[in-house]
């Protein structure tokens, strides 16, 4: 999938710290601000137990979970907007990204530098969300000049588009994101044409310390708190923890290490997990000898575009797919007590992927 997601955040919030753990990709993580100047592609194995299920009963020659893109964007500062800092480049790298996870500080450490003097997480918030609305301004303010030449012509869809360049720009204005924004659903692409950067949906990753991982802080309290009207997803994460998790070699140390914690996963898989339904995503498998396979596909997939994630030719010569639904595949464990309980559809182009298919493709090319 082409699909990515971004790290963002002020500088020495965490950001590379998180993206290392995540992927394992040994980012800089430096006590001063733009330790990371250009940014991190890293790629994420997204932790799915269904897929772990099916490898039990099928005992496959390997097994082949799905992936996301992540990037490691540099730190924001004020003035971003206006090319402060790495201001233009952090704006162009975030404009790449399809969904945000804005990591922000919510710990004490007198030994981590905080480029504002002091923690407050909120405060860090309304920073970087005002610098991507100010550019957002900028870019509406075109929009809005564009489509006014345009409507001299009458045409009543620029008339519209207009009218909604208009709400978009007063939201804006009003101090608030577009994704906010009071826009209808059928709007929404054209919304979604401009590219503007508070569009995208945000998932806040709170860094806090390790006595603070379970039940939070005051930090957090005060942040959920700001974000309560947003209906975004606020996590708790201890990068530090993560980190070490990350060096460990077996799971077998994972386990012991979490479980001492209190913890029962990495705070990293309640991150990947979350920005993957962020970025509309659900996965289907494919089953067999050879491999048991997690595939990505966008939410409201129909079966020969699913399809073409494998390859192009089983979209071309699609005929139909041969659907289980993963309750079904874990409860009779084997294809064919699967067929003699009748739980084996038949199903043409318009049948819409659900999440959990175990999918079978007939084509001819």
């Amino acid at each position: 999938m082409a699909l990515k997601c971004g790290i963002v955040g002020l500088p020495n919030v965490g950001k590379s710290t998180l993206f290392n753990a995540l992927t394992s990709a040994k980012a800089l993580a430096a006590n001063y601000p733009f330790a990371t100047k250009d940014p991190n592609l890293g790629i994420i194995t997204v932790p799915d137990p269904r897929l772990d299920a099916l490898a039990e009963i099928v005992i496959p020659e390997r097994v082949l979970p799905t992936t996301i893109e992540i990037l490691d964007i540099a730190g924001l500062i004020k003035g971003a907007s206006k090319g402060e800092g790495l201001g233009n480049q952090f704006l162009a790298n975030i404009r790449e990204v399809n969904t945000i996870i804005h990591v922000v500080r919510c710990f004490k450490d007198d030994n981590v530098i905080h480029v504002d003097g002091s923690v407050d997480p909120v405060r860090d918030k309304e920073i970087v969300d005002t610098e991507l609305m100010l550019k957002d301004l900028e870019s509406i303010e075109k929009a809005i000049d564009r489509l006014k030449k345009l409507v001299k012509g009458g045409d009543k869809e620029v008339l519209h588009q207009l009218a909604i360049a208009d709400i978009v720009e007063k939201h804006l204005e009003s101090g608030c994101p577009v994704r906010t924004a009071p826009i209808d659903i059928e709007d929404r692409p054209f919304v979604a044409s401009l590219f503007l950067l508070t569009d995208k949906p945000v998932l806040y990753v709170c860094n806090v310390d390790e006595d603070s991982v379970l039940d939070g802080n005051i930090y957090v309290q005060d942040f959920k708190q700001a974000v309560a009207d947003e209906n975004a997803e606020v996590i708790l994460v201890s990068a530090g923890i993560e980190a070490e998790i990350a060096e460990l070699e077996s799971k077998e140390e994972q386990k012991e290490y979490l479980s001492a914690l209190g913890l029962s996963e990495p705070g990293v898989n309640k991150v990947i997990r979350s920005a993957y339904k962020l970025l509309n995503l659900i996965t289907y498998f494919t089953a067999g000898v050879k491999e048991v396979r997690a595939w990505t596909v966008e939410n409201g997939c129909k079966a020969p575009q699913a399809a073409a994630v494998i390859h192009t030719d089983f979209e071309k010569g699609f005929i139909r797919a041969e659907v289980i639904g993963y309750e079904d595949y874990i409860k009779y464990k084997s294809e064919a007590a699967i067929k003699e309980a009748g739980k084996l559809g038949v199903e043409g182009k318009e049948y819409v992927v659900k999440d959990g298919d175990i999918m079978h493709f007939r084509f001819n090319v």
